[in-house]
């Protein structure tokens, strides 16, 4: 069953802040302010957004590379973020762990990495805490197409089904690790055909609906929370950008056409989530345009927040360490 009009303004909403503060990534990046590798979430906000609409502040998640996106559809703090992005002491791990790694275990942010499918097993674990504390929390991983073929999601995926725990393994499959499709390096036509191997449900579901996304995830939380054990969801979903931010196209032979990224942009989430709720009176052009009014100014003042925080001391540069 849909949810009710505010859990959709709010989707929308949260969608919009991952568009607005992806875009206003890309502009300090060009212009030099951000340093570093940023890997942006552009087109794929339905699937972050949807899937967390399913869960509770107190259940966590953990995401990878691609994860400014993922903490905000949890309800993260802009101002964190933008500020760990820049470095500065406001960020959510006080400027020193940058673009890949935002945290927040107040509402349940496990954190990311860059290591890809390493958070995995981390979200497992947390699952396997719930189940031996018997906490009714869930835990949900995100990751890649190319994340679905290292040894580390396999391992999670058999042992989770092994143990009956309460994760959810989520595959935004966006057709692309960096260069290479997944269609060829995938040996079954979908990620989720996989699932059967491990004796847990396989879903495919169109991510760029974030009301479909929300649907199958809450089964998937809800199967979950009774102890039925995990689920795995591929989000069939598209990035509207390149890889990352400062690699560059092969022109001579881009790895994808301009047709295929041009046909994929006509499925833009939230012009898609916008038209469901106008074409079924949920809300007017007029509230849309308000929404997305509101994340533009929460995002501009996230990076008015994130010029004006300081940098960390360098004495402490070994605070929050433990060996």
């Amino acid at each position: 069953m849909p949810p009710e009009k505010a859990a959709l303004m709010q989707m929308l909403e949260r969608m919009w802040r991952i568009r607005i503060f992806e875009e206003a990534v890309i502009e300090i990046h060009s212009s030099g302010e951000l340093q570093g590798p940023a890997h942006p979430y552009i087109g794929e906000e339905a699937v972050a957004v949807g899937a967390c609409a399913a869960l509770r502040d107190t259940d966590y998640i953990a995401g990878n590379h691609r994860s400014h996106g993922h903490p905000i559809a949890k309800g993260g703090d802009l101002n964190g973020a933008m500020a760990e992005l820049l470095g500065k002491s406001g960020g959510y791990c006080k400027g020193k762990g940058g673009s890949m790694h935002l945290a927040d275990f107040s509402i349940g942010i496990l954190g990311e990495s860059g290591i890809v499918a390493s958070s995995v097993p981390i979200a497992t674990g947390a699952a396997l805490a719930a189940k031996q504390q018997r906490k009714d929390f869930v835990s949900m991983v995100f990751f890649g197409d190319g994340a679905s073929n290292q040894g580390a999601c396999h391992e999670s995926m058999n042992m989770a089904s092994l143990w009956n725990l309460p994760v959810i393994f989520l595959c935004e499959n966006n057709q692309y690790a960096i260069t290479t499709s997944y269609k060829n390096s995938v040996s079954v036509d979908h990620v989720s055909d996989r699932a059967p191997a491990y004796n847990m449900p396989g879903v495919l579901v169109d991510g760029q609906d974030a009301i479909a996304v929300y649907e199958v995830t809450l089964q998937a939380v809800e199967r979950a929370r009774a102890g039925e054990g995990p689920t795995l969801i591929e989000a069939l979903t598209y990035r509207f950008e390149d890889h990352s931010l400062g690699l560059e196209k092969v022109r001579d032979s881009p790895y994808r056409s301009d047709e295929e990224v041009d046909e994929w942009r006509k499925r833009d989430p939230i012009q898609l989530h916008e038209k469901a709720l106008t074409s079924t009176a949920v809300a007017t052009s007029e509230e849309c345009d308000a929404v997305q009014a509101r994340a533009r100014a929460d995002v501009a003042a996230a990076l008015v927040f994130a010029r004006n925080s300081p940098y960390p001391e360098p004495q402490e540069l070994f605070e929050d360490m433990w060996a």
